[in-house]
């Protein structure tokens, strides 16, 4: 991994900013002293790409627990189903949907689902 310079950390330091800072690109390479064109080069290095997710990885780990806190709340005020299964899938509690195979025996489906209604109905 190649070496970041100080004005790429200054850079990675805004760009990590929700909204950048509420700064333009232009701004941005005005406020660490760049052209806007060397900014583009370096959003184009993986090097500084992964330098600039760290950094917002770093800030939201902070936040995290304020998130997962307010998470049941935004399920039960506004009814968000969505949010819902991303918090069960979260915490381990769903799973994606998993194909089962009767191993090649040739299962009935009819006499499974005879099975089903007829225990159904002596409950």
């Amino acid at each position: 991994m190649a070496k970041l310079n100080d004005k790429q950390y200054a850079a990675i330091a805004i760009l990590s900013q929700p909204k950048r800072g509420g700064l333009t690109y232009e701004q941005v390479a005005d406020t660490i002293g760049v052209n806007r064109n060397t900014l583009y080069e370096w959003r184009q290095q993986d090097d500084f790409n992964d330098a600039l997710m760290r950094k917002i990885m770093r800030d939201t780990i902070e936040r995290l627990p304020e998130v997962q806190a307010s998470i049941p709340d935004h399920i039960i005020n506004d009814g968000n189903a969505a949010l819902y299964r991303t918090m069960l899938q979260s915490l381990g509690l769903l799973t994606e949907k998993v194909e089962v195979s009767d191993g090649g025996k040739g299962a009935d489906i009819d006499a499974i689902r005879a099975d089903i209604e007829r225990m159904k109905n002596s409950e």
